[in-house]
């Protein structure tokens, strides 16, 4: 295991950590536990001070260093290997060796268009077999000669040309003249026209989409090589949580197991488990330390009241808390946690949008890293109306995209889900809010952004 990083209830430091990569803020963090004299605002308030807010505003991380800090976690993390993944499962992975073409594309010389296979000036003889797609190279044709092809079909040796069926007519003796001359070579596919044997096709890295598994499987492949997807458990706490019916005697219905496993496969994950814990504190170290995924995520639990048992888990297990609390709104109460070399836990709040929030805010990121996945280009559009904002913190908005024009949704508390669920985005509103007509940052969401939308099976 990692060496010890800071515990539950352990104040950040007051330093800006915007350039610093984990190990740094990590080393941070140990510096200011072991100064207990350090003045300044990462020690608790004194009794009765008028905001019981503000240590927790000064020990949470702002909200783009935290993603910052959960990409880079996972690339700490023990080596993933590559696997070798048939073409059918492998579409929204990421190449881990490079495309080669295993023969020539085409691997021989094939007919573009429907129409006749011709032999130098016409008008031409032709041919009672004509010649298909899938049949063994046919026979030579001599000057003079034509036969019907088929648009794929193997080139007879010695054709000059293929001509159109729209270009050609057969008179009462059954010759074929050209109503518009075909030039030497016309539509005919040459063999290696794409690319020869050997060539590199595709580089590492490169996302596996519909067309890449198509020119996968023109150049031979039967399998490719990629960076696995990563295995995350999830945990949904909570006793007063319901998993059917109407709502009854301050029972809820849960929403996040519901929602969260294919959100999580649609950011490229592989969801091996969905666990109800409950309020059971031994339940919930048991599962955590016994996981073997990638990541585990936690619902509910974050916060410090008499149920929420994240925290004294983590510390009691000795992980270490890498973000503890972000700077957004919903969502602050989120937390990134190192529980060995190789796995992480993503503990969320257990409001809804909050959890929509943490799950954007840290998995994503550490799962698109651990993926080996691009990271989206940021963009930006203008607000057609004016939003609102937290005096200190990020909000995290539902919009949809009209034009050029992000429109903000109502419905947007914590524990809603009614604007998420008509969004096609999350509008990132800086601390202080933003005008209508700003420029303010977008998060799509996967199966509204322009991407593949993969792994929602």
């Amino acid at each position: 295991m990692t060496a010890p990083g800071t515990r539950v209830g352990a104040p950040a430091p007051a330093e800006d950590t915007d350039d610093l990569d984990v190990e740094e803020a990590l080393a941070l963090v140990r510096e200011s536990k072991d100064d207990s004299s350090a003045p300044g605002p990462s020690h608790e308030p004194p009794a009765g001070a008028a905001d019981p807010g503000r240590h927790e505003r000064h020990r949470a991380t702002p909200w783009g260093r935290a993603r910052e800090i959960a990409a880079r976690a996972a690339r700490s993390g023990a080596r993933r290997e590559p696997v070798s993944v048939r073409l059918g499962d492998a579409l929204g992975l990421v190449l881990a060796a490079p495309l080669d073409a295993l023969t020539d594309l085409p691997s021989f010389d094939t007919s573009a268009m429907d129409g006749w296979a011709v032999a130098g000036p016409g008008p031409w003889e032709v041919r009672e077999a004509g010649v298909l797609a899938g049949h063994a190279q046919p026979d030579p044709l001599t000057d003079g000669e034509a036969v019907r092809i088929a648009t794929g079909a193997r080139i007879p040796a010695d054709t000059t040309a293929v001509l159109r069926s729209e270009h050609g007519r057969t008179d009462a003796q059954g010759r074929l003249h050209a109503t518009r001359e075909a030039a030497h070579g016309q539509d005919i596919r040459p063999r290696g026209q794409e690319c020869r044997s050997g060539d590199q096709l595709l580089p590492v890295g490169t996302l596996v989409t519909p067309a890449v598994l198509g020119l996968a499987a023109a150049a031979g492949y039967d399998t490719v090589t990629a960076v696995p997807r990563p295995r995350v458990e999830v945990l949904v706490l909570g006793d007063e949580l319901l998993g059917e019916g109407l709502p009854h005697d301050g029972l809820v219905r849960d929403a996040l197991g519901p929602m969260l496993p294919p959100w999580l496969r649609a950011l490229g994950a592989d969801v091996v488990a969905v666990r109800r814990i409950g309020d059971d504190a031994r339940a919930l170290r048991k599962a955590v330390t016994g996981s073997a995924a990638d990541l585990v995520v936690t619902t509910g639990g974050t916060a410090a009241g008499p149920v929420d048992h994240v925290h004294p888990t983590l510390e009691r297990i000795g992980a270490e808390l890498l973000v503890d609390g972000v700077k957004v709104r919903p969502g602050h109460p989120m937390l990134l946690a190192r529980l060995d070399e190789g796995r992480h836990l993503v503990g969320l709040p257990g409001n809804p949008l909050a959890a929509v929030s943490g799950l954007l805010t840290l998995a994503e990121p550490l799962l698109r890293t651990l993926a080996a996945r691009p990271a989206p280009e940021p963009y930006t559009l203008p607000l057609r109306e004016a939003v609102q904002g937290h005096p200190h913190d990020t909000r995290l908005i539902p919009v949809v995209l009209r034009g050029d024009r992000a429109v903000p949704l109502h419905y947007n508390g914590p524990a809603m889900l009614r604007g998420i669920a008509a969004a096609d985005a999350l509008a990132v509103v800086p601390p202080g809010g933003a005008g209508q007509g700003a420029e303010t940052e977008l998060l799509d969401l996967p199966w509204a952004a322009a991407g593949i939308g993969v792994c929602f099976t």
